[in-house]
């Protein structure tokens, strides 16, 4: 059996405690921030939780950022 033949996620979750490890903005606090009023500012589309974990969905984050460009 092939195990190449499930498709395989073109991004990376990456906790909210580890996201200055990869990217410099925006700190903990800011994403935080974020999640706390993601009802009101989409940011919903980029949380994934599992558990007590905030796992933040990198290529949907950076879709967002840009979203938010075009708003303005």
């Amino acid at each position: 059996m092939d195990t190449h033949d499930s498709p395989q996620p073109k991004t990376r979750l990456i906790p909210v405690t580890k996201w200055n490890e990869y990217h410099q903005w925006p700190p903990v606090g800011g994403l935080r921030h974020l999640i706390f009023f993601a009802a009101d500012n989409g940011f919903d589309k980029v949380i994934r939780r599992c558990g007590r974990r905030v796992l933040i969905d990198e290529a949907a984050f950076f879709q967002w950022m840009e979203e938010q460009n075009e708003n303005r």
